[in-house]
Order: structure tokens, then sequence, then C-alpha cells
């Protein structure tokens, strides 16, 4: 226990450093009592109400507290707003009068308040300069470092918008006074700054005749501090004098500075180089550039290891910059100076406590693994410097070593760099394999937080190679990336950094477009389900229930799909756990945004609106807050039974609701709800594009359970001979019209008639070609127009149209083919009637229908992002 300090001061830094642990709390509350303000203090800080601002603020700058004082200047631009005028005739003269003797707090509140009044253009340009230019200018050489250091700021805002000859007569002029070593260090340093931010304000001419020879003084100044400050001024006057004056004047400049005897302006002067190698030509790169920064790198191991960090950060810039005047030997030479820094430090790991190293070596250490997480930072740009060809050859095992570094900057910043890494290799993304594995089961969670923000365009590139996007080649190069994947998540969820666990989980949702659906079926659908059930952390919840729907979407297995629904409902939206009844609503919500509104109202419309009679308010005031997009997955006539049941489940709610907060939601949820429109199986305008959406949601689908049969029927089919014999096999008996595809199989027919197996059995072949890489495509379908249909809809018992049969039709298809256990087994007949082109089935035509035929649509196929040949 610390005994209380006599004089306590309450800014946020120090408040905070008395709150060593909990105990110390009754001692900072003691100075706090002693601190209240006496009568006679409350008396002298009180200030008449009925005062003006802008009174309020001219006798608080006159005769307040400096607290008071201090309140207002932060208050200014409020002032200028309201009014500028009185303002700048009343209240500033006394804001100048208080910073002669103001505090550092007050100083600084002034430079913000002016910085904040220019930006918002309170007052026009030149009244700015008037009346606040001169109070900047006079505080700029203050002798507190910070508050000279905030007048600078804001002073070199102000140049960017003041007019030429004002910065001529108002600041260009003083300096050339300035700028004499008779002025102060400070006074010297802050004029380099301003030189450099003057050079863009004024013409070439101008430049060379008043500010270069400002420029070259000051780069010749005794102190060291104003020849490395200048130095690193020279890249802006140099952008702003073009590249003729810079190879005459401003590169001899640079030249002597980096042979200067002081290390941080030789340092200055070679980063001021490498930013402008591409102002010089390449006589001036590989004569002049070229031997200085050889000799800096050269010199650099006997050197203050600052500039080996340097050195390290710029190295691949500075190749790049220099790349087409290297000899095979500087190509050499350059690359092993970069993988002796890449594992710089790492000679010297012995394996000791970092209790026992001396400071010295320690921080010599702290150093060295700042080298290593710059070379980390160029590793993409080395591999260009190198060629992705010969990665294997001449950085591999640079890069195996950044990626098994012992400190974890290291290894956090390659794993930032991986993808870049990844692209540039391409095809040969194989080789960095293992290395991937070796990030996903690092130790550190910063490192994995740094992978998975691009993880899922590394698993795309892993699975296909870079090139082709064939199923097999998905298989074999991501099965043993899956432990790794799991134990992955496994320790996210383990530790207390939940933001890494959930983007984690979003990241998840890629596994279906480079996995295959048994894949994700045994290694992770169960435990996202699990993640859903016990973990405590909303988000998390949340974006494991994201996750699993977008796994049910793209799964491929009629069983596996029919499980996870069950599930979900019984578990889920059935559960014992009012908290596992409410993760259903959020899934339920996901599969609205996600699934066609079919697929919704087969599955899970009715245990949706079940929970209109759950006992727990909470669910069912959620629930009021989804009813309005479970009334927009309807369609009119076909749903009009669920609409009933919809309307009669809020009847019961609005009559029998108890809980006031919830029959509040409802009653608003009502109003909402009347006034949507139903949405009608025929197309209207107004929903055009919805619509549309459903119906490419519903083709996908369909999609995937015809790629289900395909799939299966092609592993009959290799049981007896290869796949593709086979589809030569059925090439060649084009023109035997007795042979007859399976009942089974979908058999969609191109034209008029569908009595032309060779068609079908070409479109089969197509989409079984389709169904291997469909998981890493995106679909895009095309629609044609929808003739009237005069048949009957067994379903709905009326006459419906075109688009009512579609929506008939692809009821009773998922309905089959989602089927339950209990259910029959018969096989299932595809028919979908929706009009589109197949890649083998010639020209497109447009649905026809008769009353007593049956309707002949064209297959719906989908177009691949990349469409195999």
């Amino acid at each position: 226990m610390h005994p209380p300090p006599a004089a306590m001061d309450f800014s946020h830094n120090s408040l905070f450093g008395y709150m060593e642990d909990l105990q110390e709390l009754t001692i900072i509350e003691r100075p706090v009592r002693r601190s209240l303000k006496t009568p006679e203090e409350i008396e002298r800080l009180t200030v008449d109400e009925d005062l003006s601002d802008m009174d309020r603020a001219v006798y608080l700058l006159s005769s307040g507290q400096d607290i008071q004082g201090t309140s207002v200047i932060a208050n200014l631009p409020v002032l200028m707003r309201q009014n500028p005028s009185e303002t700048l005739r009343r209240v500033l003269p006394k804001v100048r009068e208080v910073l002669h003797v103001a505090s550092v707090e007050m100083q600084l509140t002034a430079a913000v308040s002016f910085l904040n009044i220019l930006q918002e253009d309170s007052v026009s340009v030149s009244t700015y300069a008037h009346s606040f230019l001169q109070v900047i200018l006079l505080h700029l050489e203050h002798r507190d470092i910070g508050v000279s250091n905030a007048w600078l700021e804001t002073l070199l805002s102000a140049v960017e918008v003041l007019p030429r000859e004002t910065l001529r007569h108002e600041i260009l002029n003083p300096l050339v006074s300035k700028a004499q070593l008779s002025q102060t260090v400070q006074s010297r340093l802050v004029n380099c700054k301003i030189l450099g931010k003057l050079t863009n304000k004024f013409d070439a001419h101008s430049i060379k005749r008043e500010i270069l020879p400002l420029v070259k003084s000051l780069c010749q100044d005794v102190e060291y501090e104003v020849r490395s400050c200048m130095c690193r001024q020279l890249e802006n006057i140099a952008q702003g004098i073009g590249a003729e004056l810079t190879k005459s004047v401003v590169l001899p400049e640079l030249i002597e500075l980096s042979r200067d005897e002081s290390t941080s302006v030789r340092l200055a002067a070679f980063e001021t180089l490498v930013n402008l190698l591409a102002m010089f030509d390449a006589d001036d790169r590989s004569q002049t550039i070229l031997p200085l920064v050889k000799s800096f790198c050269e010199k650099s191991f006997k050197a203050d290891e600052s500039i080996l960090i340097s050195l390290s950060f710029h190295l691949g810039k500075l190749c790049h910059g220099l790349y087409g005047i290297f000899t095979p030997d500087q190509h050499l030479r350059f690359l092993e100076f970069y993988k002796k820094l890449c594992t710089l430090g790492l000679q010297q790991e012995n394996g000791h406590n970092e209790n026992q190293i001396p400071p010295p070596i320690l921080e010599q250490e702290k150093k060295y693994t700042s080298v290593r997480k710059n070379c980390a930072y160029n590793f993409p740009a080395m591999v260009v410097f190198v060629d992705p060809k010969n990665f294997h050859m001449e950085l591999y095992s640079t890069f195996f070593c950044l990626c098994h570094d012992p400190e974890v900057p290291v290894r956090y910043t390659i794993a930032i760099c991986f993808y870049e890494v990844s692209k540039l290799l391409n095809s040969g993304v194989y080789l960095i394999h293992k290395e991937l594995i070796t990030l996903l089961q690092d130790e550190s969670l910063e490192v994995l937080d740094a992978l998975i923000d691009h993880l899922p365009e590394i698993l795309e590139l892993m699975a296909t190679g870079g090139e082709s996007s064939v199923q097999e080649n998905k298989l074999s190069s991501l099965s043993d990336l899956i432990p790794a994947l799991t134990a992955a998540e496994q320790r996210a969820a383990a530790s207390l950094k939940w933001r890494t666990h959930e983007k984690l989980l979003q990241k998840y949702a890629c596994l279906p477009h480079v996995m295959s659906s048994d894949q994700i079926y045994y290694h992770f659908l169960q435990r996202i389900f699990t993640i859903m059930m016990t973990n405590n952390v909303l988000p998390v919840q949340r974006a494991a229930s994201r996750t699993l729907c977008i796994f049910l979407r793209y799964n491929r297995k009629q069983e596996q799909r029919h499980e996870v629904i069950q599930k979900l409902i019984e578990q889920l939206g059935q559960g014992k756990s009012y908290w596992n009844r409410l993760r259903f609503l959020d899934t339920c919500e996901f599969i609205i945004e996600i699934f066609s509104k079919s697929f919704f109202c087969k599955y899970f419309f009715l245990p949706v609106i079940e929970l209109t009679h759950d006992p727990v308010a909470n669910v069912r005031m959620k629930l009021c807050y989804l009813l309005p997009k479970v009334k927009s997955t309807l369609k009119i006539p076909t749903d009009k039974h669920l609409l009933q049941q919809l309307e009669m489940c809020v009847r019961k709610l609005l009559c029998q609701e108890k809980d006031k907060d919830v029959l509040a939601i409802v009653k608003k949820t009502v109003l909402e709800l009347d006034r949507m429109e139903m949405s009608m199986d025929a197309f209207q305008k107004k929903y055009y594009e919805k619509d549309l959406l459903d119906q490419e949601k519903e083709r996908e689908e369909l999609l995937f359970l015809e790629m289900e049969q395909l799939e299966k029927e092609k592993h009959q089919n290799d049981g007896r001979a290869s796949s593709d014999k086979i589809f030569e096999k059925k090439r060649r008996d084009m023109k035997t019209p007795t042979q007859s595809l399976p009942k089974s199989i979908p058999i969609s027919v191109a034209g008029p008639s569908s009595s032309t197996p060779s068609t079908s059995k070409e479109i089969k072949k197509s989409k079984l070609i389709r169904s291997q890489s469909f998981n890493s495509q995106a679909f895009h379908a095309k629609y044609g127009n929808l003739d009237k249909c005069a048949s009957k809809s067994s379903a709905a018992g009326h006459s419906p149209t075109v688009s009512g049969l579609v929506k008939t039709a692809v009821l009773s298809l998922t309905d089959d083919s989602f089927r339950t256990r209990s259910a029959s087994s018969a096989p299932a007949s595809f028919s979908p009637p929706l009009p589109s082109t197949s890649r083998g089935a010639g020209n497109s035509a447009d649905v026809k229908s008769s009353s007593g035929k049956d309707v002949q649509p064209r297959k719906a196929t989908l177009k691949s992002r990349k469409p195999n040949p």
C-alpha cells in the first residue's frame, strides 16, 4: 500500500498511473474527497447564467481560471460557426493575449482549434491569413517541442490553402533570416519542414531562385539533426522541381549526404534515394546510385542495427527500382544479402531464459527481429525479383525459415503476405502447401488471425493448383489441410479471442467451393452444429449458423441434407433451451437469405410459426421481428394455405399474448404485415429482379439434385469401365434410338421432340463434367420468356400461369428430393419446366404447351465462371 501523494494530478495518464491493482482503489478515493472545492473557490468559478456566449467567452478569457480559458479556446470553432464577425472582433484578441502566458495544455488546445477552423472553412482564406496566421507563426518556436510541433502541423495545413503571395511575404521571406546559423536548432528544424511544404506551391523558377539556396545551406548545416531533417525533405523538393533540376541539384546533395559522418544523415540520404529512384534515368541509377547502394549494404553489418532495420524495410523497393540494371553477379549478391538478413540473429539462439539475457543483447535481438520482420514484409517483392519459376531453387528455404521463425511478429508478417506469395506462384503454389499447414497450426492466434483474412482465396488457389478446377485435384491437395483447419478452429474456440473465432467461422463458408460434400459433412459440419448449440458468444453462434446454412446449401448428398434439416428443427427449433430456439430463428433468417423461397416454405415455415406458442417471451418477440421476412417467402396462390396459417398464428398472438413488450411488437408487426404486398406466382414488374434471383436459386438447387444422380450413375459405370470410354460408346450409339436411360435419371429435351436420346446424353455428360467443378464456380442463369400454360395444377387446384406451374413443379420436385427417411424410396423424377440453353442442345426454343399434351421445356443449364472445354 502506498501513502497518498500530497498533491495529485487528475489528468488521464496520472490518474491511471495510480491504479496498479484493485487494492489501491481506496487510496484513489481519499484525494478525491480532499480536492472538493471550498465555497470561496466555487464562488470564483461561478459565472452569471444570463451572459451570452460571446460575453461569457470574453469574461472567462479575461478573469477566469486557466481551465475555463482552455474550455473557451476549445469551443472557438463553435463560436466561429455561430457568429464569425463577433468572434474575430471580441474573442480572438483575448485569445492572443492569454496565449502569451498560456500553459502547455492551452497552447495545444489553441493549435487544434485553429486547425479545425481552417478545415471547416468557417472564414475565407484571406480572413484566416489576416487573423490567425500571425498567431500561428508567433508560437512556432515554443520552448516545448510538443507545442511547437502542434503549431507546425497547423501551419503546414494552412500552407496548402493560402495564396502564393501570402506565402511569399509572410512565410518564405522571413525564412531567409531564420535559416541562419545564428538561429536555434529548433528554429532551423522547423524551417526545413516548411521548405519541404512550400516547394509544391511555387513554380520551378521561383524554387530555383528562392528556395534551393536555403535548401543547400541547411543541407550543409553544422548540426546533424538539421542535415538529416533537410535530407528527408529533399523528396518533396524533387517532386516540385522536376527530373532535370533533381538530377543537377538534388542528386549531388544526396551523394554528399550519403557519405556524412553521422549515421542518421546517411540513413536519411539512403531512404530518400530509394524513394526517388523512379525520377532517375538508367545511367544515373547504374553509374551513381547503384555503387552508393552497394557500399551502403556492405557497410551496414558493421554499423548500427537501425541501419539494417531501414535497409531491410526498403530492400524490396530498392530491388524493384534497380531491377533492369543488375548484372547476374549483382543480382545474386543482392539475393544473398536478403537471405542473410532473413536469418539475422537466429544463429545466436541459445534457448536461454529471456530474464537471463543481458539487456544490451536483448535489445539487439529485438532489432534483429525487426529486420527479419521487414524481410517477411518484402518477401513478395523478392519473389518477383527472382522470378516465380525460380522460387523453389532460390527462395523456398528462406520462406521456410520465415514461416518457422521463433518470433511471432515475423510469422505474423509472413502470414499477411502468404496470399500475395500464393498468387505469384500460381501453378507452383503446391510448393508452399506445408507452410500453410504450419501457419494454420501456429501456437499464436495472432498469426492465425493474419492468415485467415485471405483464407478463402488461398484455399481456392491450393485446390485448383493455379490452373485447373477438377474435383480430383481438390480432394488430393486439400485432404491433408483438413486436420490443420479443424485444429485451428478448436484453438480459436479454446481462447478468449472470440473475434478470431468468429472470423474463422465466417471464412469457413468458402469450403464448399474447394471441398467435397463428404469432406465437409464428416469433418466440419458436426463441429459447426456443436458450436451453435454450446458456444456462449452470440456473434460466434451467428457466424456458425450462417456457415452451416451455406454448407447445407451446397451439399449434394440427399441423406446428409435431410439429416441436417432434421437436426436444425428438432434440436434447435424444438430444443429444451430457449437459447437454442433463438438460434433457430437466426438460422431461419439466414436460410431465407441464402435459399429459395420454396425451400424455406417446404421445410422451415411451419416450425417457425409454431414458435408463436413458445413459453418464453424473448422467443416470441424475436419471432415477431422475423415474421415480415417469413411472409415475403410466400407466393400466391400456391402458398395460400401457408398464408392462412400465418394469419391464424398472428391473430392468436394478438388475442392471447400477455407480455406487454411482446404485445407492443406484435401490434407493430401486424401493421407491417398488412402493408406488405404479396408476391404472385406470375411475374410482376415490381418484383421482377427478386423473382429472377429466387428462380436462379431454385435452378441451382435443382441442379445440385441432378448432379447427385449423375454422380451416382458415374460411380456405377466406373465399376465396369472408365467414364471416358462410356461416353465414347454413347456417342457411337447415337443412331440407335432403342437405347434408353434409367428412369431415375433426369432426361432433358432441347427441342419439341423427346425422341433424341443422343442430345440428352450429351447434356448428361456436360452436366456430369460440370458437377465435378460446380463447388468452385459462380452460377449465372439465363432466363427466357415464359408462355402461359392451360394445364391444371394438382397442388393448388386451380389454373395457374406458367410461373405458377414452375413453382408447382419445383415444390413437387423438392418434396421428392428432400424426402424424409420414412418416405417412399421410389426414384425421383426431374422435370423442371425452366427455359434455358444447354451446351450440347443446339439452338434455344421457347416453351410450348397445349391443353392435351405435357409441357416439354429445355433443360436448365447454368453458366459457370470457368467453363470446361
